[in-house]
């Protein structure tokens, strides 16, 4: 996620998928644009990183905001849906993307930054990696929060620390009060001065970051007799990212990952079943189909020209690149038009069509248009992505529109027979994605209970069922336990 920020530019490098904010203030202003043109210096990938701000607009109207809750969810109630791409629609072979961000990010540190080879250029240790991993820039710890803000488990650099450890560290209560208000306030602490302290990894992009980040913390030790008060990583680690995942990358061929993709996108990219496309046009046969990514159009197009197929586009009613989400569903940025690729000029709310592509805008306009097309005063919408921050929390809580969260860990935890890339899912040093002690939920797997409909492993499991199909949602006050509930086809094992 920290890179969604990266390239989305949505707020500042911000590490969290987050999404788990009980009492988020919204903010004042959104920030404006003086220029369609003036953030083509933001890194991009599926995206989301970027040093600039994001804030919720204070005019959002009752009409945009509060998404039902349904004691069921059935594709067929609604009348739009909407989809991320990467991650989402769009699969990465996710061990060879891993290791490549990984080598390139190391490779950068070395380089650049000073850091020992011996440390960072080390073997990829997978069993190390594992998306929502919090970094604490300051104390050079890797940790895993829990839904209060408490440290359920943690590294120094990459050795493992006991619960003494963590105390002598962070108090008896193993509680560590930025920590904590970040897991109150996440899109306040997005782009805080408390993303420049700690900051969550959130999907396959940066996961690599937390492993990066740990390494560099032993290098610093290693060289140390006694330990710095401050690691003060987060600008090494950011510039890494940026490095990676710039916006103009991509047709710079400069960075390193994109042009990888491009070079070989057999090894990092698949193809998408024709069942899932036969089911996208069955969609949009009946409603309206929108794509939001916080992609560049570049490398968006790329990707999904080679997921898709030539006519790809033909798929969705409107398409937004390089999204900047969460901000998209908290602001009221303004839609850009695209020429031959390239942002052009504002597009006014009232101009928004059907049938176009788009840069940036905002889940308010892409509403009324919704309602316009509709004919309703309230369609009913949903949207599938995998970032519990930018795709899940953000829509849930500042939009009238369901959320569907996509969680490949599910399958790494006994959901479904297929083991692929189990051993990229799945973590012994961090023990569950889902679950903490006595079954409690993770930080994250709290967020996807209170912010998501359902969440699946893969956008698959809905192709296979017809529209019609009927599954028991996390906002269920009677559920019938003997049905999935919330977690489809089955939650994840204990």
């Amino acid at each position: 996620m920290l890179i969604r920020r990266l390239y989305s530019g949505a707020r500042p490098l911000c590490l969290c998928s987050c999404p788990h904010s009980h009492s988020l203030r919204v903010l004042r202003a959104v920030p404006t644009i003086t220029s369609p043109t003036s953030h083509s210096s933001q890194w991009s990938p599926s995206p989301c990183h970027s040093r600039s701000h994001f804030s919720v607009d204070a005019t959002l109207t009752s009409s945009a905001m509060g998404p039902s809750a349904s004691p069921y969810f059935c594709l067929k109630d609604y009348d739009c849906v909407g989809f991320d791409l990467d991650n989402t629609l769009l699969k990465y072979n996710i061990a060879n993307m891993v290791k490549l961000s990984y080598e390139l990010l190391a490779r950068f540190l070395v380089e650049q930054k000073g850091y020992d080879p011996c440390h960072l250029l080390k073997p990829l240790n997978l069993d190390f990696l594992q998306k929502g991993l919090t970094m604490d820039y300051e104390k050079g710890n890797v940790l895993q929060l829990s839904p209060d803000g408490s440290i359920h488990r943690a590294c120094h650099g990459t050795k493992l620390l006991l619960d003494a450890d963590i105390e002598e560290i962070y108090g008896k209560d193993k509680v560590y009060p930025l920590a904590q208000e970040y897991t109150q306030n996440m899109l306040d602490a997005w782009n805080g001065p408390i993303s420049e302290k700690i900051r969550s990894v959130m999907d396959h992009f940066d996961v690599s970051a937390a492993l990066a980040f740990a390494r560099c913390v032993d290098n610093i030790d290693a060289k140390s007799e006694n330990p710095p008060a401050d690691y003060n990583l987060y600008n090494d680690i950011t510039d890494g990212l940026i490095n990676m995942y710039q916006r103009d990358n991509f047709a710079n061929n400069t960075g390193g990952f994109f042009s990888a993709l491009k070079e070989n996108p057999d090894k990092y990219l698949h193809r998408c079943s024709s069942n899932v496309r036969k089911w996208l046009e069955k969609l949009k046969s009946d409603k309206k189909v929108f794509l939001v990514t916080g992609s560049n159009e570049d490398f968006a197009s790329f990707t999904a020209k080679y997921c898709f197929g030539e006519d790809w586009k033909d798929l969705f009613d409107v398409v937004v690149f390089f999204a900047r989400k969460p901000g998209f569903f908290t602001g009221r940025r303004p839609f850009i038009s695209l020429v031959d690729g390239k942002e052009s000029d504002i597009v006014q709310p009232e101009d928004v069509q059907l049938g176009k592509m788009y840069s940036q805008g905002n889940w308010q306009d892409l509403y009324e248009l919704f309602k316009k097309e509709t004919n309703k005063k309230f369609p009913k919408c949903v949207y599938v992505g995998d970032n519990v921050l930018q795709d899940v929390f953000a829509p849930d809580e500042f939009t009238r529109c369901d959320a569907v969260a996509i969680s490949d860990e599910m399958r790494a935890e006994g959901v479904g027979d297929a083991k692929e890339y189990i051993d990229v899912l799945s973590s012994n040093t961090w023990g569950s994605y889902f679950y903490q002690k006595e079954d409690n939920p993770s930080l994250w797997c709290d967020i996807i209970r209170r912010h998501a409909a359902i969440c699946v492993p893969s956008v698959d499991v809905l192709a296979e069922r017809p529209l019609d199909f009927q599954i028991q949602t996390f906002k269920s006050i009677s559920p019938d336990p003997s049905q999935p509930i919330g977690f489809f086809p089955s939650a994840p094992t204990k």
